[in-house]
């Protein structure tokens, strides 16, 4: 049976995934920061839900620890914040204190992760580490500006994942960045066009796929390769 590890799985993205991978027969360890008041994740059968709060270093260490020397063979880095209220990371004027915390969640939280588990990876004849990324943190495609913390967070996490594919190619691990699109989440709102079943369908898709060719590369949900 193959096992996925999931962050931030108690709601929206991550939720879904625990949902799809664990109805396809793998094995679910999925992470939330408080797994008590984590109610639809417990619902999903078969889930193994441990507390995890990304961003503390420490506890991200010790959640390595704790798995001992399982095998891993897809690690989903999906918890992610959106940062100060969008007033406070544009022109107008920056929660400086705020950046840094999306920083801590969204760009550092996912290498330590990786960092963290890469030996159990290895265990796996196919490891692939999938790190929820955005289209807002492509350089190319920003035309609209704005959204400063969470736009140079996504953009972080897409450069450490690009070193990461570098540092463990010969690990024979596959570091890739999704974008799952403009979800209906708590975070992208009820307007957002995309459903999580779909965007999830999308991305394990992409995930599935994924080899050794496409490491350190930046995906959307339906397959497009997204420009730096």
């Amino acid at each position: 049976m193959p096992t996925v590890v999931i962050t931030g799985a108690n709601r929206g993205i991550g939720l879904e995934f625990a949902r799809q991978y664990a109805a396809d027969g793998w094995r679910v360890v999925a992470t939330a920061r408080d797994p008590a008041r984590a109610q639809a994740l417990a619902e999903v059968p078969g889930v193994e839900i441990r507390a995890l709060d990304v961003a503390d270093p420490a506890a991200i260490a010790a959640f390595g620890r704790e798995l001992g020397d399982e095998r891993i063979d897809v690690l989903i880095n999906n918890a992610g914040v959106m940062g100060p209220p969008f007033p406070q990371q544009s022109k107008d004027g920056l929660d400086a204190e705020g950046w840094v915390a999306a920083m801590r969640v969204n760009t550092l939280a996912p290498i330590l992760m990786v960092l963290a588990l890469k030996e159990k990876l290895c265990k796996s004849s196919r490891p692939t580490v999938a790190s929820i990324s955005s289209q807002l943190g492509s350089i190319e495609e920003n035309q609209s500006g704005g959204m400063y913390a969470y736009r140079v967070s996504k953009a972080g996490l897409n450069m450490a994942n690009k070193s990461l594919a570098v540092d463990l190619r010969d690990w024979n691990i596959c570091c890739i960045v999704l974008h799952p699109g403009w979800v209906q989440t708590d975070m992208g709102g009820e307007q957002a066009p995309v459903k999580p079943a779909d965007s999830v369908a999308g991305l394990r898709k992409v995930i599935g796929g994924a080899t050794m060719e496409h490491t350190g590369c930046f995906f959307s949900y339906d397959g497009r390769e997204i420009p730096w």
